[in-house]
Protein backbone atom coordinates (compact mmCIF):
# COMPACT_ATOMS: atom_id res chain seq x y z
CA UNK A 1 0.00 0.00 0.00
CA UNK A 2 0.98 3.40 -1.04
CA UNK A 3 2.32 5.94 2.00
CA UNK A 4 -0.12 8.61 -0.10
CA UNK A 5 -3.23 10.06 1.79
CA UNK A 6 -6.00 12.01 0.35
CA UNK A 7 -9.23 13.00 0.49
CA UNK A 8 -10.60 12.56 -2.88
CA UNK A 9 -13.69 15.25 -3.52
CA UNK A 10 -17.23 13.53 -4.25
CA UNK A 11 -17.00 15.67 -8.17
CA UNK A 12 -13.48 15.23 -8.81
CA UNK A 13 -13.69 13.14 -11.89
CA UNK A 14 -14.16 14.31 -15.14
CA UNK A 15 -17.57 13.27 -16.22
CA UNK A 16 -16.74 14.03 -20.32
CA UNK A 17 -13.85 14.51 -22.25
CA UNK A 18 -12.59 18.56 -22.24
CA UNK A 19 -13.74 18.60 -25.86
CA UNK A 20 -17.10 18.38 -24.30
CA UNK A 21 -16.67 21.64 -22.31
CA UNK A 22 -15.11 23.68 -24.63
CA UNK A 23 -11.32 22.90 -24.02
CA UNK A 24 -8.97 21.59 -26.61
CA UNK A 25 -7.35 18.55 -25.76
CA UNK A 26 -4.01 20.52 -24.48
CA UNK A 27 -5.90 23.22 -22.33
CA UNK A 28 -6.29 20.74 -19.51
CA UNK A 29 -4.65 21.77 -15.90
CA UNK A 30 -1.35 20.35 -15.52
CA UNK A 31 0.75 20.30 -11.58
CA UNK A 32 4.19 20.42 -12.01
CA UNK A 33 5.54 18.76 -9.13
CA UNK A 34 9.51 19.98 -8.46
CA UNK A 35 11.78 19.33 -5.83
CA UNK A 36 11.25 22.65 -3.71
CA UNK A 37 7.96 23.81 -5.68
CA UNK A 38 4.52 23.47 -7.88
CA UNK A 39 3.75 25.52 -10.46
CA UNK A 40 -0.09 25.40 -11.37
CA UNK A 41 -0.81 25.46 -15.36
CA UNK A 42 -2.11 24.27 -18.81
CA UNK A 43 -0.67 21.25 -20.40
CA UNK A 44 -0.20 23.41 -23.39
CA UNK A 45 2.51 25.73 -21.43
CA UNK A 46 4.49 21.94 -20.81
CA UNK A 47 7.34 22.54 -22.50
CA UNK A 48 8.21 25.61 -20.36
CA UNK A 49 9.46 23.44 -17.90
CA UNK A 50 11.47 21.18 -20.13
CA UNK A 51 14.91 21.58 -21.29
CA UNK A 52 16.56 20.98 -24.76
CA UNK A 53 18.60 17.63 -24.54
CA UNK A 54 15.14 15.77 -22.55
CA UNK A 55 13.36 13.39 -24.09
CA UNK A 56 9.58 12.75 -23.26
CA UNK A 57 9.61 8.32 -24.26
CA UNK A 58 5.44 7.56 -25.32
CA UNK A 59 2.96 4.75 -25.73
CA UNK A 60 1.69 4.44 -29.17
CA UNK A 61 -0.78 1.35 -28.03
CA UNK A 62 -4.11 2.34 -29.52
CA UNK A 63 -7.54 1.59 -27.46
CA UNK A 64 -9.86 -0.89 -28.52
CA UNK A 65 -13.33 -1.43 -27.80
CA UNK A 66 -13.18 -3.74 -25.12
CA UNK A 67 -16.96 -4.09 -23.23
CA UNK A 68 -19.43 -6.09 -24.27
CA UNK A 69 -22.61 -7.54 -22.93
CA UNK A 70 -22.91 -11.08 -22.51
CA UNK A 71 -25.46 -13.67 -21.04
CA UNK A 72 -24.11 -16.27 -17.91
CA UNK A 73 -25.71 -19.17 -18.27
CA UNK A 74 -26.39 -18.58 -14.06
CA UNK A 75 -26.12 -15.15 -13.57
CA UNK A 76 -28.04 -13.46 -16.22
CA UNK A 77 -27.18 -10.76 -18.23
CA UNK A 78 -23.68 -9.35 -17.80
CA UNK A 79 -20.91 -6.82 -18.83
CA UNK A 80 -17.46 -8.05 -20.07
CA UNK A 81 -14.57 -6.30 -19.76
CA UNK A 82 -11.82 -7.99 -22.48
CA UNK A 83 -8.68 -6.96 -20.82
CA UNK A 84 -5.77 -8.93 -22.35
CA UNK A 85 -5.38 -11.41 -25.38
CA UNK A 86 -2.90 -14.23 -24.22
CA UNK A 87 -0.53 -15.70 -26.41
CA UNK A 88 -2.37 -19.18 -26.33
CA UNK A 89 -5.37 -17.36 -27.94
CA UNK A 90 -7.11 -17.58 -24.12
CA UNK A 91 -8.40 -14.13 -22.74
CA UNK A 92 -8.55 -12.33 -19.61
CA UNK A 93 -11.58 -10.88 -18.90
CA UNK A 94 -13.46 -8.88 -16.11
CA UNK A 95 -16.78 -10.01 -15.16
CA UNK A 96 -19.37 -7.18 -14.10
CA UNK A 97 -23.16 -6.09 -13.22
CA UNK A 98 -25.44 -5.12 -16.03
CA UNK A 99 -26.48 -2.87 -17.47
CA UNK A 100 -23.76 -0.48 -17.11
CA UNK A 101 -21.10 -2.81 -15.62
CA UNK A 102 -20.87 -0.64 -12.62
CA UNK A 103 -19.95 -3.45 -9.90
CA UNK A 104 -17.70 -6.23 -10.37
CA UNK A 105 -19.62 -9.52 -10.27
CA UNK A 106 -17.24 -11.88 -7.77
CA UNK A 107 -19.53 -15.05 -7.78
CA UNK A 108 -18.09 -16.75 -11.41
CA UNK A 109 -16.66 -20.04 -10.28
CA UNK A 110 -14.02 -22.23 -13.03
CA UNK A 111 -16.27 -23.93 -15.89
CA UNK A 112 -19.22 -21.08 -16.17
CA UNK A 113 -20.49 -19.56 -19.30
CA UNK A 114 -20.69 -16.37 -21.13
CA UNK A 115 -22.34 -15.92 -24.34
CA UNK A 116 -20.91 -12.44 -25.85
CA UNK A 117 -23.30 -10.67 -28.14
CA UNK A 118 -22.26 -10.53 -31.47
CA UNK A 119 -19.31 -12.86 -30.45
CA UNK A 120 -18.34 -16.31 -29.44
CA UNK A 121 -19.31 -18.59 -26.12
CA UNK A 122 -16.60 -18.10 -23.53
CA UNK A 123 -15.47 -20.57 -20.39
CA UNK A 124 -13.92 -19.24 -17.82
CA UNK A 125 -11.44 -21.67 -16.74
CA UNK A 126 -9.36 -20.25 -13.54
CA UNK A 127 -8.68 -17.03 -11.86
CA UNK A 128 -6.07 -14.89 -13.48
CA UNK A 129 -3.28 -12.92 -11.79
CA UNK A 130 -2.39 -11.54 -8.11
CA UNK A 131 -5.61 -10.99 -6.90
CA UNK A 132 -7.09 -11.81 -3.55
CA UNK A 133 -9.42 -14.31 -4.64
CA UNK A 134 -11.01 -14.94 -0.53
CA UNK A 135 -13.39 -12.44 -1.36
CA UNK A 136 -14.27 -13.30 -5.19
CA UNK A 137 -12.38 -13.10 -8.37
CA UNK A 138 -11.70 -9.98 -10.51
CA UNK A 139 -10.09 -11.40 -13.37
CA UNK A 140 -10.58 -14.81 -15.15
CA UNK A 141 -8.46 -16.65 -17.90
CA UNK A 142 -11.05 -18.28 -20.41
CA UNK A 143 -10.54 -21.14 -22.65
CA UNK A 144 -8.56 -20.20 -26.54
CA UNK A 145 -10.89 -18.77 -28.71
CA UNK A 146 -10.08 -19.62 -32.36
CA UNK A 147 -11.18 -17.69 -36.04
CA UNK A 148 -12.37 -15.46 -33.59
CA UNK A 149 -14.03 -12.22 -35.53
CA UNK A 150 -12.93 -8.54 -33.84
CA UNK A 151 -15.55 -8.33 -31.36
CA UNK A 152 -18.09 -5.59 -33.51
CA UNK A 153 -20.54 -5.46 -31.91
CA UNK A 154 -17.94 -4.15 -28.54
CA UNK A 155 -17.99 -0.57 -27.17
CA UNK A 156 -15.31 1.18 -24.75
CA UNK A 157 -14.92 0.30 -21.59
CA UNK A 158 -16.82 3.11 -19.63
CA UNK A 159 -17.17 3.47 -15.55
CA UNK A 160 -20.03 4.97 -13.55
CA UNK A 161 -18.24 8.47 -13.35
CA UNK A 162 -18.73 9.62 -17.47
CA UNK A 163 -22.12 11.58 -18.31
CA UNK A 164 -22.93 9.33 -20.96
CA UNK A 165 -20.92 7.10 -23.87
CA UNK A 166 -18.40 8.58 -26.30
CA UNK A 167 -17.52 7.16 -29.36
CA UNK A 168 -13.53 5.42 -29.66
CA UNK A 169 -11.74 7.80 -31.33
CA UNK A 170 -12.16 10.08 -27.94
CA UNK A 171 -9.87 7.35 -26.25
CA UNK A 172 -7.08 7.79 -28.94
CA UNK A 173 -3.94 9.76 -28.30
CA UNK A 174 -2.33 11.43 -30.71
CA UNK A 175 0.53 8.68 -30.71
CA UNK A 176 -1.60 5.52 -30.77
CA UNK A 177 -0.98 2.97 -33.80
CA UNK A 178 -3.48 1.97 -35.29
CA UNK A 179 -1.52 -0.64 -37.75
CA UNK A 180 -0.59 -2.55 -34.39
CA UNK A 181 -2.50 -5.56 -34.29
CA UNK A 182 -2.82 -5.45 -30.07
CA UNK A 183 -4.53 -2.68 -28.28
CA UNK A 184 -5.35 -1.68 -24.97
CA UNK A 185 -8.24 -2.28 -22.95
CA UNK A 186 -8.24 1.10 -21.88
CA UNK A 187 -6.65 4.36 -23.28
CA UNK A 188 -3.03 5.13 -22.01
CA UNK A 189 -5.04 8.30 -20.79
CA UNK A 190 -1.45 10.04 -20.08
CA UNK A 191 -0.55 10.74 -23.89
CA UNK A 192 -4.25 12.14 -24.37
CA UNK A 193 -3.59 15.66 -23.75
CA UNK A 194 -1.05 16.25 -26.59
CA UNK A 195 -1.22 17.39 -29.63
CA UNK A 196 0.12 17.45 -33.31
CA UNK A 197 0.55 21.12 -32.79
CA UNK A 198 2.01 20.68 -28.94
CA UNK A 199 4.51 18.19 -30.35
CA UNK A 200 5.76 20.59 -33.13
CA UNK A 201 6.32 22.86 -30.50
CA UNK A 202 8.52 20.94 -28.38
CA UNK A 203 10.33 19.32 -31.17
CA UNK A 204 11.31 22.89 -32.14
CA UNK A 205 12.66 23.52 -29.08
CA UNK A 206 15.07 20.63 -28.80
CA UNK A 207 12.75 17.92 -26.72
CA UNK A 208 12.83 14.70 -28.38
CA UNK A 209 9.83 11.85 -28.45
CA UNK A 210 11.04 8.21 -28.45
CA UNK A 211 7.69 5.44 -28.56
CA UNK A 212 7.37 1.79 -26.43
CA UNK A 213 4.11 -0.08 -26.80
CA UNK A 214 2.77 -1.90 -23.89
CA UNK A 215 -1.26 -2.88 -24.43
CA UNK A 216 -2.65 -2.04 -20.86
CA UNK A 217 -5.54 -4.51 -19.80
CA UNK A 218 -8.19 -3.05 -17.50
CA UNK A 219 -8.02 -0.24 -14.47
CA UNK A 220 -9.87 -1.36 -11.83
CA UNK A 221 -7.99 -2.59 -9.87
CA UNK A 222 -8.81 -3.65 -6.19
CA UNK A 223 -7.25 -1.86 -3.09
CA UNK A 224 -3.78 -2.69 -3.02
CA UNK A 225 -3.52 -5.11 -6.26
CA UNK A 226 -0.46 -5.40 -8.04
CA UNK A 227 -1.32 -4.95 -12.48
CA UNK A 228 -1.66 -8.34 -14.13
CA UNK A 229 1.38 -9.04 -16.98
CA UNK A 230 0.57 -7.05 -19.96
CA UNK A 231 2.68 -7.19 -23.17
CA UNK A 232 4.94 -4.95 -23.73
CA UNK A 233 7.89 -3.76 -26.41
CA UNK A 234 10.88 -1.18 -26.08
CA UNK A 235 12.58 -0.82 -30.04
CA UNK A 236 16.27 -0.35 -30.55
CA UNK A 237 15.86 3.10 -31.03
CA UNK A 238 14.03 4.08 -28.51
CA UNK A 239 16.77 2.19 -26.28
CA UNK A 240 19.63 4.12 -27.81
CA UNK A 241 17.78 7.46 -27.26
CA UNK A 242 17.19 6.79 -23.68
CA UNK A 243 20.74 5.59 -22.86
CA UNK A 244 22.15 8.39 -25.08
CA UNK A 245 20.01 11.17 -22.91
CA UNK A 246 21.10 9.63 -19.64
CA UNK A 247 24.64 9.93 -20.82
CA UNK A 248 24.42 13.24 -22.00
CA UNK A 249 22.88 15.10 -18.83
CA UNK A 250 19.43 14.89 -20.40
CA UNK A 251 15.96 13.92 -18.55
CA UNK A 252 14.36 10.68 -19.48
CA UNK A 253 10.62 11.56 -19.26
CA UNK A 254 7.62 9.02 -19.00
CA UNK A 255 4.24 9.92 -20.41
CA UNK A 256 2.34 7.49 -18.14
CA UNK A 257 2.89 4.45 -16.21
CA UNK A 258 2.58 2.29 -18.90
CA UNK A 259 6.04 3.89 -19.86
CA UNK A 260 7.59 3.51 -16.88
CA UNK A 261 6.84 -0.04 -16.34
CA UNK A 262 8.23 -0.65 -19.93
CA UNK A 263 11.16 1.16 -19.57
CA UNK A 264 12.02 -0.06 -16.22
CA UNK A 265 11.44 -3.70 -17.35
CA UNK A 266 14.09 -3.00 -20.20
CA UNK A 267 16.61 -1.80 -17.99
CA UNK A 268 19.45 -4.42 -17.08
CA UNK A 269 21.46 -4.53 -13.90
CA UNK A 270 23.93 -2.25 -15.44
CA UNK A 271 21.61 0.56 -15.71
CA UNK A 272 21.31 0.59 -19.12
CA UNK A 273 17.97 0.26 -21.36
CA UNK A 274 17.98 -2.69 -23.88
CA UNK A 275 15.80 -3.53 -27.37
CA UNK A 276 13.33 -6.11 -25.54
CA UNK A 277 9.78 -7.50 -26.57
CA UNK A 278 8.18 -9.71 -23.96
CA UNK A 279 5.39 -9.53 -21.11
CA UNK A 280 6.09 -7.79 -18.13
CA UNK A 281 4.95 -8.21 -14.14
CA UNK A 282 7.14 -5.48 -12.60
CA UNK A 283 5.76 -3.89 -9.66
CA UNK A 284 7.49 -0.46 -9.65
CA UNK A 285 7.78 0.83 -5.72
CA UNK A 286 9.85 3.10 -3.05
CA UNK A 287 11.23 -0.74 -2.48
CA UNK A 288 11.51 -1.30 -6.01
CA UNK A 289 12.82 1.78 -7.53
CA UNK A 290 13.30 3.03 -11.16
CA UNK A 291 16.68 3.16 -12.49
CA UNK A 292 16.14 4.27 -15.61
CA UNK A 293 12.98 7.40 -15.72
CA UNK A 294 14.00 11.00 -14.33
CA UNK A 295 10.05 12.43 -14.39
CA UNK A 296 6.58 11.09 -15.20
CA UNK A 297 3.43 12.79 -16.61
CA UNK A 298 0.45 11.46 -15.61
CA UNK A 299 -2.98 11.91 -14.90
CA UNK A 300 -4.25 11.55 -10.87
CA UNK A 301 -5.22 7.92 -9.37
CA UNK A 302 -7.28 6.97 -6.92
CA UNK A 303 -6.74 6.55 -3.20
CA UNK A 304 -5.05 3.65 -2.32
CA UNK A 305 -4.40 2.65 -5.82
CA UNK A 306 -1.28 0.88 -6.56
CA UNK A 307 0.09 3.05 -9.16
CA UNK A 308 0.74 5.88 -6.64
CA UNK A 309 3.30 3.07 -5.53
CA UNK A 310 5.25 3.86 -8.98
CA UNK A 311 4.66 7.77 -8.18
CA UNK A 312 6.22 7.29 -4.69
CA UNK A 313 9.44 5.48 -6.66
CA UNK A 314 9.73 8.82 -9.29
CA UNK A 315 8.71 11.53 -7.45
CA UNK A 316 9.44 10.35 -3.93
CA UNK A 317 6.50 10.30 -0.91
CA UNK A 318 6.75 14.20 0.00
CA UNK A 319 6.71 15.59 -3.24
CA UNK A 320 3.69 13.27 -4.35
CA UNK A 321 1.41 14.06 -1.06
CA UNK A 322 2.07 17.60 -1.87
CA UNK A 323 0.87 17.55 -5.44
CA UNK A 324 -1.83 15.46 -4.32
CA UNK A 325 -2.78 17.66 -1.58
CA UNK A 326 -2.86 20.70 -3.84
CA UNK A 327 -5.08 18.24 -6.52
CA UNK A 328 -7.56 17.48 -4.28
CA UNK A 329 -8.17 21.20 -2.72
CA UNK A 330 -7.72 22.57 -5.61
CA UNK A 331 -10.37 21.24 -8.23
CA UNK A 332 -8.25 19.19 -10.60
CA UNK A 333 -10.24 16.93 -12.14
CA UNK A 334 -9.31 12.60 -12.16
CA UNK A 335 -9.62 9.88 -14.44
CA UNK A 336 -8.86 9.53 -18.18
CA UNK A 337 -10.47 12.63 -19.38
CA UNK A 338 -9.31 14.60 -16.34
CA UNK A 339 -5.96 16.71 -15.23
CA UNK A 340 -2.62 15.96 -15.83
CA UNK A 341 0.64 15.95 -13.03
CA UNK A 342 4.05 16.31 -14.42
CA UNK A 343 6.57 15.19 -11.83
CA UNK A 344 10.33 16.16 -12.28
CA UNK A 345 11.67 15.33 -8.81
Amino acid sequence: MSAITFALPHDAGATEPPEARGLARDHVRLLVAHRDQLHDITFHQIGDHLRPGDLLVVNTSATRAAALDGEHHRLGPVVVHLSTELPDGAWVVEVRSAPDGAERVRTCVPGDRIQLAGGPRVRLTAPHGRSDHRHGTRLWRTEPLTDVPLFPDARPIRYGYLKRPWPLENYQTVFADPRDRGASAEMPSAGRPFTTELVTRLVTRGIRLAPITLHAGVSSLETGEAPPAEPYRVPESTAALVNWTRRTGGRVVAVGTTVTRALEAATGPDGRVRPTRGWTDLVISPANPVRTVDGLITGWHDPEASHLLMLEAVGGTELVQAAYHRAASSGYRWHEFGDSCLLLP
